[in-house]
Order: structure tokens, then C-alpha cells, then sequence
């Protein structure tokens, strides 16, 4: 078993801008942060949706070129943000103090040089999990008091995109398809190498899938459709309702029919190829990485959205890559 230790290292993180966005939704927490990512630079977007102010924009510059794959820890008070550019894991601590601008650079954490085409991270505790599709890997981190330590690695059968964590379960989306495969108890496997799936389903009416997103309050699994990847138009979501019993209802091999599900595509979304996903389950709000259509958005739906649904949020974001959604 493979095992680096990387020591932390300070690096000059700051906000350089701050404007209010054209169009956002609203949220009733006293902390409500979307992170997205972009591969046209290393640049993370805030956008705040904090209880009592204006919803504004912030920019938090890193050393990366290119960034794929996010997502926030509050224990932690940490960023972990994937690089397509180092090829690397980063680990961005200090993000409440540096979004309110009481710090003027804040502690970075520089994993070890293992990617060849991160897409996507899920986060367990102290375990990062990034799948990287370059050759259908899935890499598992701790982080530890040292830094990022590199546990495992493991080959998959099949191209990884969206990862997820379900409980102890990682979901993880089956590129170029609309399958879903679930790794039961993933973080007990500690040998590295070949990993087989506990099981492998079809999502019925997802031409080929990339982002997905789960909420444990409201037992909602949500999962991207970017169909196909040169139409900047023909993108969708999906949104699977009593997801757990749904998902386990369907055995190996088996389709969770569409019937069971509820789709949103057309032209009035703007989706063309949404690649990431995330949910604010305090307001409801479906947050999409559209990486296509007007080249780049941020877009926003509300969970009852359904068919040709109009977003509720629309901020262009060149090359959008990913997101995730913070609420205290």
C-alpha cells in the first residue's frame, strides 16, 4: 500500500473581488456558501447567500491553472479543491476567516502528484476521495496533522466521474453512460489495486452521466445528464425522491425506471453539459456546473423545478467545473 506524507505549506489565497451577483436565490442560514470551480483557471468562486445581506460574488485565487473537483469540510474549516493543472489534491484551510476578509493568506496543504484527469472528489470525515477518469482511478486520501497522506489506490473496470458519498457507500457515476455504481463500505477496502463495484445499475432516461449529489435530510440523490458532450443544449438533471430504498430496490444489473424519477431538460434550463452538481437542502436549491451553453454558467433550480424548468439562478462562469454548497 502506497503511503506519502505532504508537509503544509502557506499559500497566497485572497479575495480580489467582491459584487453583487445579477441573479440568486435565498436562504435563510446564518452561513450559505456555493464553491465552484472553473478549468479556465484556478480561481474559486464564493458566492454568499448568507441570512441578511445582499448575495455577493468573492474570488479566492490559488497556484492552480485549472481546477476540477470541490468540496467543503466546516470541521475542518477547509477547501479541498482538485488541480487539472499540478495534478494534484489541495487542501485550502481557513476559508470562514478568509471569505470575511480577516486574513490576507491562509494555509494550503499540496498532496502528492497523482492525476492524470481529475473530475471529482467526495469528502468522509478525514478521507478525500478523488476519481480521476484519465485511467479510471479512484484515489483515497487522509488527512492527517502532517498533511495529505496518499492510502490507497484503486484501478477501476469502468470511467469514473461524480463520486459520492452515501453513509459509508460511495456512488460513483459510470462516464459515458447512465449507469450508477455503488462501492458498499468503501472505505473498509485497503488493498490496492483492481476494485469491483457491490453493484452496477441503469438510470433510465440519462444518455451519459457526470455529476451527482446526495442530501441524507431529504433522501435526495441527484445526477447529471450531459448527453451529448459537443451539444451545449441538450443537457439535464435528474431527481430521485426516496433515493435510498429507490437505489437498493434495484438489484445488480438492474434499471430504476424514469417513471421513478423526475427530469428537467430543454431549452429554457440552459443545460448543455451540467458536470457537476450540489444541494442546498435549507432552501431547496438544486446548484448546477454548466460547463457548455454561453460558455460557462452557474445555474439554480428549485427541487420542485420539472421539465423545461427556468432557472431561478444564472451567473456565467466561464468553464464552470464544479461545486458544492455549504449551510451552518
Amino acid at each position: 500500500m502506497k503511503k506519502q506524507i505532504i508537509a503544509i505549506a502557506v499559500l497566497s489565497l485572497t479575495i480580489f473581488s467582491c459584487s453583487s451577483d445579477d441573479d440568486n436565490g435565498s436562504n435563510n442560514s446564518k452561513r450559505a456558501e456555493l464553491y465552484a470551480t472553473s478549468t479556465a483557471n484556478g480561481n474559486i468562486t464564493v458566492y454568499d447567500f448568507s441570512e441578511g445581506a445582499s448575495p455577493t460574488t468573492s474570488t479566492l485565487t490559488t497556484a492552480s491553472t485549472s481546477n476540477e473537483g470541490i468540496q467543503y469540510s466546516a470541521s475542518a474549516d477547509e477547501l479541498y479543491v482538485a488541480s487539472r493543472s499540478s495534478f494534484n489534491l489541495n487542501a485550502y484551510s481557513n476559508i470562514e476567516a478568509q471569505i470575511l476578509g480577516t486574513t490576507s493568506a491562509i494555509v494550503g496543504v499540496n498532496g502528492s502528484i497523482d492525476f492524470t484527469s481529475p473530475r471529482a472528489l467526495a469528502v468522509n470525515g478525514n478521507s478525500v476521495v478523488v476519481a480521476d477518469n484519465g485511467n479510471n482511478q479512484l484515489f483515497v486520501y487522509n488527512r492527517t496533522s502532517n498533511g495529505l497522506s496518499l492510502a490507497n489506490t484503486f484501478d477501476i473496470s469502468f470511467p469514473v466521474w461524480g463520486v459520492e458519498f452515501v453513509g459509508n457507500d460511495l456512488f460513483v457515476v459510470v462516464d459515458t453512460t447512465g449507469d450508477l455504481a455503488v462501492f458498499n463500505n468503501f472505505l473498509s477496502n485497503s488493498t490496492d489495486g483492481a476494485l469491483a463495484a457491490s453493484k452496477r445499475i441503469t438510470i433510465e432516461g440519462i444518455v451519459r452521466t457526470h455529476g451527482i449529489a446526495y442530501d441524507a435530510s431529504d433522501d435526495l440523490l441527484i445526477m447529471t445528464d450531459i448527453g451529448d458532450a459537443g451539444s451545449d443544449s441538450d443537457g439535464g438533471y435528474h431527481l430521485i425522491q426516496n433515493a435510498s430504498s429507490q437505489i437498493s430496490g434495484v438489484t445488480n444489473g438492474g434499471t430504476l425506471a424514469v417513471a421513478s424519477q423526475t427530469r428537467i431538460a430543454g431549452s429554457n434550463t440552459l443545460l448543455g453539459n451540467p458536470v457537476d452538481v450540489t444541494y442546498d437542502t435549507d432552501a431547496n436549491v438544486v446548484y448546477i456546473a454548466e460547463i457548455a451553453n454561453g460558455g460557462g454558467r452557474i445555474l439554480g433550480f428549485p427541487v420542485t423545478a420539472s421539465g423545461d424548468a427556468t432557472p431561478s439562478v444564472n451567473n456565467m462562469l466561464t468553464s464552470a467545473s464544479s461545486v458544492d454548497f455549504y449551510n451552518e
